[in-house]
């Protein structure tokens, strides 16, 4: 049986303090993340139970308890308060996926500090970027990232210290200082910031698909959604074996592939080491696991190696699947039941400035592939008419991703930019703070998304506000005509943007990457434009196909179709940090 045994009685009796109850959470306890993680998991009773299973290159294996994490995030704790980090100071960490990183961020959380994780992969003009943004006081790195800090660390001089996990510490440079956690004493006890529900925690920088890069600030509070959303939607138990793919580099790998999971005592695996199918594959048998959070990107992937390789491995104790980071298309759900025994993956959506779930697919519920889903219990969600921005009472009209503010998880601000974290909300008055907003059920918070509700509820994804197509006076969404491409049998992977034309406005191009065994040729192209149009209409087919060795994306995984329409139109392509080089 689920966690949630009925989407309808959720709905009907909910109220966020169920988090609490979930958590066996009693008034007048210490509300820190960090500590909530961990510490407080070891005085349930769970100190030797396994917290983490990491593998990294090499067929490198470590196992750490609940106990193991309460001592090395005491231990990072310590660590940066010796070197004068000060609550409310943003440290970055700047890592691989390796267990550093994982123990210093809920110890940067126990100190009060603000964890303000990057993906690693990230260049130094990238992380310049974001670490002049935030007025960042401490870096945490590792030896093979600490050269790109090097290049920049002249020109932030809020920068006071470089902090090297791994290593030799004999090649630091001046002003750098070695720590090692696990060779380090061990810290048995640590005072931990009594942060309240308003607390800063953690600063994600949104992806800078839209635009210049944006710190979204969260609170210590957040974890209230992220708990709950982990318990009902990923259905997590006690004695699962968890696996979220995502990079804390990003929202989900925080939200889920750190608190989610560890606030509810569950042990949760972590693969650091590039992608292939088969090691995807041989880590879900070898470590046996349950529940898998993954990527489209990466779902899409695994079926272009095909049907056959899945058979060659024991994924028998996989029970719950789902999926993040961008709309996952109908035939990857499909696709998913076919080959994991049954078991189709649940499509969620949810933003950095969110911080939990909002629209999901639950355990039990129908699935209809394609779609988002439903909002989460205590959501208050719609989409808003592109004009009037009242809420669209039509079925299939399409319109903005909307929800009430008020949830736990919801971001306080964006770094620096009050401005524009007042623009997110309709109905706003220009001279409104902050905390005025997110506390005002008559606003409406604006994705940036756009998607129709059918006659059932069930939410489908349009596209990006600044991503549909007005081909002829018809809007045309990006997300329908890449689903369907992706549906013919040479295409890999595909994006779809307007070009411009001179009679309707915008056509459609298609950009496509094709599978092994298939070559581009007029024959292919016009075959592809009538399965649309068969699929489709006319007006969504694509007026032009370009073939690509790899679409642009960003480096967790989202195709970037912004920077493919600003060549089409020749326009600036703006920041491109985030675009992944690989």
């Amino acid at each position: 049986m689920s966690n949630i045994e009925s989407y309808e009685k959720a709905k009907n009796d909910f109220s966020w303090d169920i988090a609490r109850d979930v958590l066996n959470w009693k008034d007048g306890e210490l509300l820190n993340i960090g500590a909530m993680c961990s510490d407080r998991i070891c005085d349930r009773g769970d100190a030797d139970k396994t917290a983490l299973i990491w593998e990294g290159f090499g067929d490198r294996k470590e196992k750490y308890t609940f106990n193991d994490l309460r001592i090395y995030s005491n231990g990072f704790a310590q660590f940066l308060k010796a070197q004068g980090i000060e609550p409310g100071d943003r440290v970055c960490i700047f890592m691989d996926k390796i267990p550093s990183l994982y123990f210093s961020f809920l110890g940067i959380l126990k100190l009060g500090a603000i964890a303000q994780p990057l993906f690693s992969a990230f260049g130094d003009e990238s992380l310049e970027v974001r670490l002049a943004s935030a007025n960042t006081k401490a870096i945490l790195t590792t030896r093979k990232h600490v050269r790109k800090v090097r290049k920049i660390k002249d020109k932030l001089p809020e920068l006071k210290n470089i902090i090297v996990v791994e290593g030799d510490p004999a090649k630091l440079k001046e002003g750098e200082v070695f720590f090692d956690v696990e060779s380090a004493p061990k810290i048995e006890e640590f005072d931990v910031f009594k942060s309240d529900s308003e607390s800063p925690s953690v600063l994600h920088y949104t992806s800078g698909t839209t635009g210049q890069p944006k710190g979204a600030l969260h609170v210590h509070s957040s974890v209230w959604g992220q708990a709950l959303t982990t318990s009902w939607v990923l259905d997590l138990k006690d004695d699962d074996i968890y696996w979220c793919t995502a990079d804390p580099g990003w929202v989900t790998g925080t939200s889920y592939g750190i608190i989610g999971p560890w606030v509810l005592g569950t042990t949760q695996c972590v693969l650091d080491s590039g992608f292939t199918s088969s090691r995807w594959y041989q880590f879900i048998q070898d470590n046996k696991i349950s529940v898998w959070y993954s990527a489209p990107t990466a779902i899409r992937a695994l079926m272009k190696d095909g049907n056959e390789l899945v058979g060659k491995f024991d994924l028998s104790t996989l029970r719950h699947l789902a999926s993040v980071g961008e709309p996952l298309n109908a035939e990857a759900v499909i696709w998913s039941g076919e080959v994991f025994n049954g078991l189709q993956f649940h499509d969620t959506f949810w933003q950095t400035e969110t911080g939990a779930m909002m629209i999901t697919n639950f355990p039990g519920m129908e699935i209809r592939p394609g779609s988002m889903g439903m909002p989460f219990p205590g959501i208050s969600a719609s989409v808003l008419d592109l004009e009037s921005h009242e809420p669209v009472t039509e079925p299939g009209k399409v319109g903005l991703i909307a929800f009430r503010p008020g949830w736990p998880s919801m971001f306080r601000s964006y770094w620096k930019q009050p401005d524009i974290y007042r623009s997110k909300f309709v109905g706003a008055t220009e001279d409104a703070m902050p905390d005025e907003l997110r506390m005002n059920p008559e606003l409406w918070y604006v994705s940036g998304d756009r998607a129709s509700i059918d006659k059932d509820g069930y939410y489908w994804f349009v596209g990006r506000d600044d991503d549909v197509i007005n081909t002829g006076g018809h809007l045309v969404g990006p997300f329908e005509i890449e689903s369907a491409l992706v549906e013919h049998e040479a295409i890999a992977e595909a994006a779809a943007v307007g070009k411009p034309d001179e009679v309707n406005m915008e056509v459609v191009k298609a950009f496509v990457t094709l599978k092994p065994g298939y070559e581009p040729s007029d024959d292919l192209e016009l075959d592809i434009m009538n399965f649309i149009r068969k699929r489709l209409s006319p007006l969504a087919m694509p007026q032009e196909i370009e073939y690509m060795d790899r679409l642009p994306k960003t480096r967790s995984g989202k195709i970037v179709r912004r920077y493919l329409k600003a060549i089409e139109w020749g326009e600036d392509v703006g920041d491109i940090s985030s675009l992944s080089d690989e």
